[in-house]
């Protein structure tokens, strides 16, 4: 199935970064298609209490605020498709979008797919996510005020992690499965010198312990099986993230972890009209208005290249005939 319309802009996945590129991008009248995805709202749907986003002084339920954000973009005519997009085409002009077998088109994208969290890979985990399960200190640390913690990583960004947490927590205790770390020597140095700061190696966590919200986890021991529990009151899982960026991979440049590369002081791809924004280009900040900042940038971006474009027919058309 296909459509014969070409449209301006289609932004790939609903998140801050592609809301917010939306919203800009419907007040052009671009007329933007914003394919969302299943998943719509990116990862701040398994977020509880959003209290660091400018505008929402009482805080807000993450979900809620992505749906303030589609809400505001829909007002200026931005129309959805919630559905995965299975297949791009940015070989040739106009690109090429497939949701299974429907085919849209259009002259510009703007890829905002954004990035996953890796998980433990557990049903408590996932239950109690938003309730003491976090995969974001920054986002996360000031609900944990003289609380202690569990953060699960050996690598820099748990070290990053850990750090950050004893600004608030009165203990903060690093799960790591091996005895040795991934983490580089000055970040592993850091940590270590911090008082705040303990460790168990060689365990992985089995279980996330509570009804409601985190009282503990239950730890294995790699070399014996052992078991055994300890109190907490928040998991942090700083195991890394992966940018959601398989679609794309053969199409545009990317670094050896599937982020996008956009050209300096741009949100351009390799491939002029094609835009990428959020996550899926920040392994860096990670943070919602840091995704809605790039998103608007990805729109005016995107803008300024229609407008270019559309002055290079208009020049061709006005050309005088030879």
């Amino acid at each position: 199935m296909s459509s014969n319309e070409v449209r301006e802009v289609i932004i790939i996945g609903g998140g801050p970064a592609g809301y917010t590129a939306a919203l800009y991008a419907a007040r052009a009248n671009l007329q933007p298609l914003v394919i969302e995805g299943f998943n719509w709202g990116g990862q701040l749907m398994i977020t509880s209490d959003v209290e660091n986003y400018p505008g929402y002084p009482e805080g807000i339920m993450g979900p809620e605020m992505m749906q303030d954000f589609r809400r505001q973009a829909e007002r200026f005519g931005a129309e959805f498709v919630t559905d995965d997009v299975t297949r791009v085409d940015v070989s040739e002009r106009p690109f090429r979008v497939w949701v299974e077998d429907e085919e849209h088109r259009a002259q510009t994208v703007i890829i905002a797919t954004g990035a996953s969290a890796r998980q433990l890979g557990l049903e408590s985990e996932v239950k109690l996510q938003g309730r003491g399960v976090s995969y974001c200190a920054t986002c996360d640390a000031a609900f944990f005020p003289q609380k202690h913690v569990v953060v699960v990583g050996g690598g820099d960004s748990a070290m990053e992690e850990a750090t950050f947490l004893t600004r608030f927590a009165s203990k903060v205790t690093i799960v790591h499965r091996r005895e040795e770390f991934r983490a580089s020597q000055i970040m592993l140095d850091r940590a270590r010198a911090n008082e705040k700061i303990e460790w168990i190696t060689n365990a992985v966590v089995d279980e996330v312990l509570g009804d409601g919200h985190v009282t503990g986890v239950r730890l294995r021991d790699v070399n014996t099986d052992e078991t055994w529990e300890i109190e907490a009151d928040g998991l942090f899982a700083a195991i890394g993230h992966d940018p959601n960026t398989g679609l794309f991979l053969d199409q545009l440049d990317h670094d050896e972890a599937g982020y996008l590369i956009t050209k300096p002081g741009s949100t351009e791809t390799n491939i002029p009209g094609v835009f990428a924004v959020g996550d899926v280009v920040d392994h860096v900040y990670r943070q919602a208005i840091t995704a809605a900042g790039t998103g608007s940038m990805g729109a005016l971006d995107a803008e300024r290249y229609l407008a270019a474009q559309q002055g290079h027919v208009m020049a061709a058309e006005a050309a005088p005939r030879v």
